[in-house]
């Protein structure tokens, strides 16, 4: 996955080498950091879904912008105004 012409993919294999690489590092900062690229590849998976290509129905998808709501917003916050 590339995101702005990085590459997530890369980037975390090249990490997750490093540390294997590195033998003064302690056990507990090796799992912290285990964890930490785990949550990040978790979340960079994520930011493409939509309700086209997951298994989430559109009126159950929190992504999806609902612009009937929107323009009810807008219609209510206009006739506060006046």
């Amino acid at each position: 996955m590339k995101i702005h012409n990085l590459d997530i993919e890369a980037t975390i294999n090249r990490a997750q080498k490093l540390i294997i690489e590195d033998q003064q590092m302690s056990e507990t900062i090796e799992s912290m950091i285990d964890i930490s690229i785990l949550v990040f590849a978790l979340l960079a998976n994520r930011l493409g879904l939509n309700s086209t290509n997951n298994s989430k129905a559109p009126s159950s998808d929190s992504n999806r912008k609902n612009r009937k709501k929107a323009a009810r917003a807008i219609r209510l916050a206009g006739n506060k105004a006046m």
